[in-house]
């Protein structure tokens, strides 16, 4: 029950922090979900991407 207070009057008694508390949890999930899809792809794909072949077909001059 301590537990459950502290979070009350930490995030939700006040408007301006709850809403502040929301938006930052969205972006902060937004950021993670797209590096860990990024890195899914980029795993999966892997050896059919450009920046793995890129080597083989681009010479430095």
């Amino acid at each position: 029950m301590a537990l459950a207070n502290t979070v009350y009057n930490t995030f939700f008694k006040r408007n301006s922090v709850f809403v502040t508390t929301i938006f930052a949890s969205a972006f902060t999930f937004g950021i993670g979900f797209d590096i860990a899809v990024t890195k899914f792809y980029d795993r999966w794909n892997q050896g059919k991407q450009w920046k793995d072949i890129r080597d083989k077909y681009v010479q430095e001059e």
